[in-house]
């Protein structure tokens, strides 16, 4: 019995999982959608979550999604917009009116809504950003101050902050008393001195096994990780993973707190930071999918002339021996197995070293073990295939120098 395609397989389960957006389920909102049939999309939308409902927005056709986001944007939660690649959502934002962005914008908390306002284009921006309350605006224009993959651009400015003195008990009246005014979600409460300096860190948990009558000061953890607001947020995805936390607070040049970052943030640094060595790889920038066809050919261009330019000089090189390949024609045959192999082998090696950088596994005090081990992979991967493909190649042509001489050229290919 034939393998059942794992292709085929991931489908099926994804028609049959409660937790994804099936095909079916698209094409039943857009056809509903084009014989405006509201009761039904609003049938379907209503039990979407804001994920589901991203994912909805950037399947359908252009001329689908502009219908859909002037009849029902009013319907999807606000977060709906986040979660779209911002290649898309600098797209769809300009389709709603400005009163409505900003109204978007208003609901989300802070780290969120700067996310939101800088992909837009910069005239839509600027007359969003003026329809905001004089609180948020002030809020997003010194977000945008900061550079662009920066920690501040990261964190949430609200944040819960006590001081050193207060008590556990203190502590828990304020929390209750401020309930409507917390942040949404948030796991450590950030200590602070009289000067409103980040000087400890005390998670909920700890709080709430205290007795009422125990200093903030006394719970603070032991290990604090303020991040610098201009810190790369590669860096700051790199502290979370490494020492385990989630969440620390964002501090300015004096030490003073400006907002805190939390794990789900970091999630989404560490995801594009992963799309984007991947992308990078192959001369492909992020939102490429959504971005018009002449904007594309464009980027992929450049990458493509100067593989151009390396097939050309690798064409010049084995021109050098075209009297050497007339003669034994086979050579021609078994050339571009050696390439591919060695072209495969580079990338296995690539992949690798690519992914080290990006996590900093790898460094100038252990790149030359790296390189040296990827050597020796290289070269026995080398004469294993050597020895397989010298075999065939003898076999096929009734050739054995030959057979030697193309498992030579794959143990130095490799």
């Amino acid at each position: 019995m034939s393998a059942e395609n794992p292709n085929i397989a991931d489908a099926v389960e994804d028609q049959n999982n409660p937790f994804v957006l099936t095909d079916d389920e698209i094409r039943q909102i857009v056809e509903a959608l084009r014989a405006q049939d509201s009761d039904t999309v609003h049938a379907h939308i209503d039990d979407l979550s804001w994920a589901d409902a991203a994912e909805l927005i950037a399947k359908m056709g252009e001329d689908d999604r502009e219908e859909f986001l002037k009849m029902y944007a009013t319907a999807l939660d606000p977060l709906t917009f986040t979660e779209m690649d911002y290649e898309l959502r600098r797209k769809c934002l300009p389709l709603l009116s400005a009163d409505y962005v900003a109204e978007i914008i208003s609901e989300l908390e802070s780290d969120d809504a700067l996310d939101l306002v800088t992909y837009l284009d910069e005239d839509f921006r600027h007359i969003v950003i003026r329809k905001l309350s004089a609180k948020t605006r002030v809020a997003l224009e010194e977000g945008l101050s900061f550079p662009e993959d920066s920690a501040a651009r990261l964190m949430q400015r609200e944040v819960v902050a006590v001081p050193e003195f207060w008590t556990v008990g203190k502590t828990i009246d304020y929390l209750r008393a401020a309930a409507e005014d917390l942040p949404e979600n948030f796991f450590d409460i950030i200590v602070v001195d009289p000067a409103y300096h980040a000087i400890g860190q005390i998670p909920l948990n700890r709080l709430i096994r205290a007795g009422r009558s125990d200093k903030i000061r006394n719970l603070a953890l032991d290990d604090t990780y303020p991040i610098p607001a201009d810190m790369d947020q590669e860096e700051v995805a790199d502290i979370f993973r490494r020492d385990n936390i989630i969440s620390a607070p964002v501090v300015d040049e004096n030490g003073r707190l400006l907002g805190v970052i939390t794990i789900d943030d970091i999630v989404d640094v560490i995801d594009e930071e992963a799309q984007e060595d991947l992308l990078k790889m192959a001369g492909v920038d992020q939102g490429d999918l959504y971005r018009a066809a002449l904007s594309t050919t464009s980027t992929r261009f450049r990458w493509l002339f100067v593989n151009l330019i390396t097939a050309i000089l690798a064409s010049v090189v084995i021109s050098f021996f075209d009297a050497t390949i007339e003669q034994i024609v086979a050579l021609a045959v078994l050339m571009p197995i050696v390439a591919s192999m060695g072209g495969n082998a580079g990338t296995q090696a690539l992949t690798v070293a690519v992914r080290a950088l990006s996590t900093r596994e790898l460094s100038e005090t252990n790149a030359w073990r790296i390189i040296w081990k990827e050597t020796i992979v290289g070269t026995v991967n080398g004469a294993l295939f050597a020895v397989i493909t010298g075999i065939v190649a003898a076999l096929w042509f009734g050739n054995p120098v030959l057979g030697l001489v193309i498992g030579m050229a794959m143990i130095v290919n490799l």
